[in-house]
């Protein structure tokens, strides 16, 4: 694994910034981590019904969750995951598929892929799917960040330019907004469960009970408390050294719920207010993200 990350970072480190990101299907993707053939060989991925899949649009807290869903797996089935490996199956190339096609159950499997675009089998076997939102404003912050620290991705003119980029949905992975009305065409589906950053952030326990429940796990009171005890975002931060070497930072870095504040003028504050309530007004999945209260 890491000699082929570092064979990828110096690949990153001599690439034209305009040229880390391409199209496929019309949505944007970093053609380092995830090029055309994994794309192609995710469309073949064969799921099964008890996969554990997690999705998030990016930095929703995709990694977090990655985490707290590996204690809780590894509470419930005695196994520790070995992986290293952020089990995004657009970054898993046609070789690491097959790998992922004869692991023994149950597989952990994630994506930031729309809806429309996850293979089509997760919802023929009804793959239980957790996934996680964040509210619109924190999430663009989040992702400039990323993006000027990740080597895999264009680094940001300018916190300007980005937030354009972010709300005209050329970003990768695409359209915040598109993620969302995808996800609100199946919040009623049984094998859905759509929890948000800022409710994990207010009472993680209850989070990873949810969780747990929801995946069919039966954890002890003692269990979630633990697993939640060491899940909390700092706790992560602090352990990410360990479990995500030199990407630990660039991963983890805030965490915070309201830090857009520190980034919006009053006029991208009023730009994406009038952007959420033209795509979202009157929506489940809008309601669950609490707008008002995050982002006013």
């Amino acid at each position: 694994m890491s000699s082929s990350f570092s064979a990828k970072m110096e690949l990153a480190k001599d690439m034209k910034e305009e040229d880390k990101l391409y199209r496929y299907n019309g949505v944007l993707y970093p053609v380092i981590m995830s090029p055309v053939e994994n794309l192609k060989a995710m469309e073949r991925l064969e799921a099964r019904a008890d996969d554990v899949m997690l999705v998030a649009y990016p930095k929703c807290g995709f990694n977090w969750m990655v985490a707290v869903l590996r204690k809780i797996l590894a509470a419930a089935t005695g196994e520790k995951a070995e992986s290293q490996i952020p089990p995004l199956m657009e970054f898993f190339g046609p070789e690491m598929q097959q790998v992922i096609h004869k692991a023994p159950s149950p597989r952990f499997l994630g994506t930031h892929m729309h809806p429309d675009n996850i293979p089509a089998s997760f919802t023929t076997k009804k793959t239980k799917m957790l996934v996680i939102f964040r509210n619109p404003k924190d999430t663009v912050v989040s992702f400039y960040h990323f993006s000027n620290k990740n080597p895999f991705l264009p680094t940001a003119e300018s916190w300007d330019r980005f937030f354009s980029e972010f709300m005209s949905g050329k970003v990768p992975w695409g359209s915040y907004f598109d993620h969302v009305l995808g996800w609100e065409k199946r919040m009623d589906d049984p094998n859905v469960i759509i929890v948000t950053f800022e409710e994990l952030k207010q009472d993680l326990s209850e989070g990873v009970r949810r969780v747990s429940e929801f995946f069919g796990f039966s954890l002890s009171d003692p269990q979630i408390q633990a697993i939640a005890e060491e899940s909390t975002f700092n706790a992560m931060k602090e352990s990410s050294n360990d479990s995500h070497g030199q990407m630990g930072n660039v991963l983890f870095r805030k965490g915070e719920v309201g830090d857009w504040k520190n980034h919006f003028s009053p006029a991208q504050s009023q730009e994406m207010d009038t952007a959420f309530e033209r795509h979202l007004a009157g929506t489940k999945l809008g309601a669950k993200l609490k707008y008002d209260l995050y982002c006013k």
